[in-house]
Formats: structure tokens, C-alpha cells, sequence
């Protein structure tokens, strides 16, 4: 396959990126402000859709990273296909992507959000007001879910969020490595099948996390919103957050969760696939001489 210049793939990383968050941060805005999408799968359902075609769409250029926590744990355990001079690129390029598509979305949704804001009085930038911020970066607790006020609170802390945005993360980096490790003889990556698995990945993730912490695990899709939301008036609310530690929760956890995911796969599952590949060869091998 041709390799492609680093311009080229800066693009490709901030196309799919704004795919993802087009369609991903579109799909809450519209549950969130007009509750046109009914449960939480539904929503989950789409993020996945979008992240599948997002990778199919730009995955030949640049591999598709379109998460930091993705392309941090690239440049640790593929450091031959991916150098780590690669990582400031494309973590750049995503945030462009992702601010983009922010924008375009607050473009769409700016009067029905303000409409929302005036239904449920709720003042932008004031505490509270992360219910209606909630459709750019995330919350937790998850403020349609368990509201806004200090029982809320109570009930998912800082490390319990820090800890779901791990776990969601290190699943998805686990499975990620798992369904694009050429030695894994399994047909989702040879059948074309593997951008699929992972937005449908995604999807069960939110199904499980999105409750406590809206499931960024995602850096660039969570702080590229924030950006936006914060000069849309949002202000504090959307960095550093309500509890003034959101944005870090946010950041940390999933570039840490996805080192874990990473090491997990590459530690226990990835020696099986080297010694199945080892012992076909040995098998074809024998065949010839045979």
C-alpha cells in the first residue's frame, strides 16, 4: 500500500474526526435539546455508525486514529508502523476536526439551544447550565440522567468517572488491537469488516458508561467541544468543568485507559496469535517438503 505524506494524513486524521463528531455530538445534541432520539442505544447506535464510516472513509490515508488515547497507544505498542513524531500531528489534526465540526453544529442547533436554555431556565455558564452543555463535552454524573445538583454529584465522584473513563477506554484500545493485529486469523480485518466492530465496540461501551460519565473516551472529542462551548458562553462550565478537575478526568483518563487496553492485548492475547502464525508456518512448511 502506498504510504502517504503527513499532510495527508493531518487531513485525513481532521475529515474523519469532524465525521465522527458531526454526526456523534449531532446525534446528543438532538436527544438532549429536542428528544427526538428515544434511550440511550439509540444514540449509542449512531456514535457507532458514524465512528464505522468515519474509519472507512479515511482509514486507508492515516490509519484513522481520530482519538488521541488511540494514537498515543499506537506509538507505544506499533511503533514500527507508527512513529511517536507522528503523535503532535495528528492529535492537532483531530482537535481541528473535532472544533470544526463544533462549530458547524453550533451553527445548526445555536436558536434551539437557546429555546432549551429559556424552557428549563437555565442560565449559560452558571451551575447548572452543564445540562445544556452537556450536547458539546461531557458530564459527569451524566446530567440527564442524574441531574445537576450537589446529590448528583454525590453519587459518581472524580475517581469513580476517572475510573469508567478508563475501563471504557482500555476496552476499546483492547478490542482495537485486537481486530486490526494481522496475525489475528479471525475474518472481521480480512473480510473489511473491523470498522464495523469497532464503532459497534463503541456503541456497547456508551451502552454501559454513558449513564455515569456520557462515555467521552476520547480526548479530542471531548476538549474540541469544549473549545467551542467555552466561547459560546459556557465559559467555566465547559473548562475546566463544574467541579473544576472535568476536563482532566476527560484527558487522563482515556490516554491512561488506552495504555492499559493496549498492554492487556499485546501482554495476554497477542503471544497466542504469534505462536498460531509460528505453527502454520511450521505446517506449510512441512506440506512443501512433504
Amino acid at each position: 500500500m502506498k504510504q502517504e505524506s503527513l499532510s495527508r494524513q493531518m487531513i485525513a486524521e481532521a475529515v474523519g474526526t469532524f465525521i465522527l463528531v458531526f454526526f456523534g455530538t449531532g446525534c446528543v445534541a438532538v436527544a438532549v435539546l429536542t428528544g427526538e432520539h428515544k434511550g440511550l442505544w439509540q444514540v449509542a447506535s449512531v456514535w457507532g455508525f458514524a465512528i464505522a464510516l468515519a474509519i472507512y472513509a479515511v482509514g486507508a490515508i492515516s490509519g484513522a486514529h481520530l482519538n488521541p488515547a488511540v494514537t498515543l497507544s499506537m506509538a507505544v505498542f506499533r511503533k514500527k508502523s507508527f512513529p511517536a513524531s507522528k503523535i503532535l500531528p495528528y492529535v492537532f489534526s483531530q482537535l481541528v476536526g473535532g472544533v470544526l465540526a463544533s462549530l458547524v453544529l453550533y451553527g445548526l442547533f445555536s436558536a434551539t439551544c437557546a429555546h432549551f436554555e429559556a424552557v428549563h431556565h437555565i442560565t449559560r455558564g452558571m451551575p447548572g447550565s452543564q445540562l445544556s452543555a452537556m450536547w458539546f463535552g461531557e458530564y459527569f454524573p451524566n446530567p440527564a440522567v442524574y441531574g445537576t445538583d450537589a446529590v448528583a454529584f454525590s453519587q459518581v465522584s472524580v475517581l469513580c468517572a476517572f475510573m469508567a473513563e478508563g475501563i471504557g477506554t482500555a476496552f476499546l484500545l483492547f478490542f482495537i488491537m485486537a481486530l486490526t493485529d494481522d496475525r489475528n486469523s479471525l475474518p472481521p480485518r480480512r473480510a473489511g469488516m473491523h470498522p464495523f466492530f469497532i464503532g459497534f465496540t463503541v456503541a456497547i461501551i456508551i451502552s454501559i458508561i454513558a449513564p455515569l460519565t456520557q462515555s467521552g473516551l476520547n480526548p479530542a472529542r471531548d476538549f474540541a467541544p469544549r473549545i467551542v462551548a467555552y466561547f459560546a458562553g459556557w465559559g467555566s462550565i465547559a473548562i475546566p468543568g463544574p467541579r473544576g478537575i472535568d476536563i482532566w478526568v476527560y484527558i487522563l483518563a482515556p490516554l491512561l485507559g488506552g495504555l492499559v487496553g493496549s498492554a492487556a492485548y499485546y501482554w495476554l492475547i497477542a503471544p497466542g496469535h504469534a505462536a498460531e502464525e509460528e505453527r502454520a508456518t511450521v505446517d506449510y512448511d512441512r506440506e512443501v517438503v512433504a
